[in-house]
């Protein structure tokens, strides 16, 4: 008998490079939010909020992609699918948040603009490791 590996639940590469993408722009945001709390330089809060901005695109476009893929599943995933459109929602949701934080004078952004970009960066950890430890590529059978 020949050993053949299932392929069936393994993420879709567009998905993990959506989900995946996020996480650095999250970071990027958090360090100049970091920057501006000991430098006071205006700069920095500008930098937050375009990081922000463009975690939060592709945070949605992965959102999308991840809510289709959990209608279109199967039953046996199908919790662990839904885990992981709740922490990419509570995800947008903070960054949504974080993102109208930053829109306001630069000192006055802080120390809560720090705290949810520390918020952000976690809430995308876990998003990326539900995403690529739910599916599984298989075993020989």
């Amino acid at each position: 008998m020949a050993d053949t590996i299932s392929y069936r639940g393994a993420i879709h590469p567009v998905h993990a490079v959506l989900v995946s993408c996020a996480l650095p722009l999250f970071v990027g945001a958090l360090l100049s939010d970091w920057a501006y709390s000991t430098t006071y330089e205006v700069q920095w809060t500008n930098f937050a909020s375009w990081l922000n901005a463009g975690a939060l695109v592709f945070v949605g476009l992965a959102l999308v992609w991840a809510i289709v893929d959990s209608l279109r599943a199967d039953n046996d995933r199908h919790r662990d699918k839904w885990i992981h459109v709740g922490l990419l929602v509570a995800t947008f949701i903070v960054g949504f948040f974080n993102a109208l934080l930053h829109a306001k004078d630069g000192w006055a952004a802080m120390p809560a603009g720090l705290i949810l970009s520390v918020i952000c960066v976690l809430l995308a950890l876990a998003a990326i490791w539900t995403a690529f430890s739910s599916h599984r590529i298989g075993a020989a059978r």
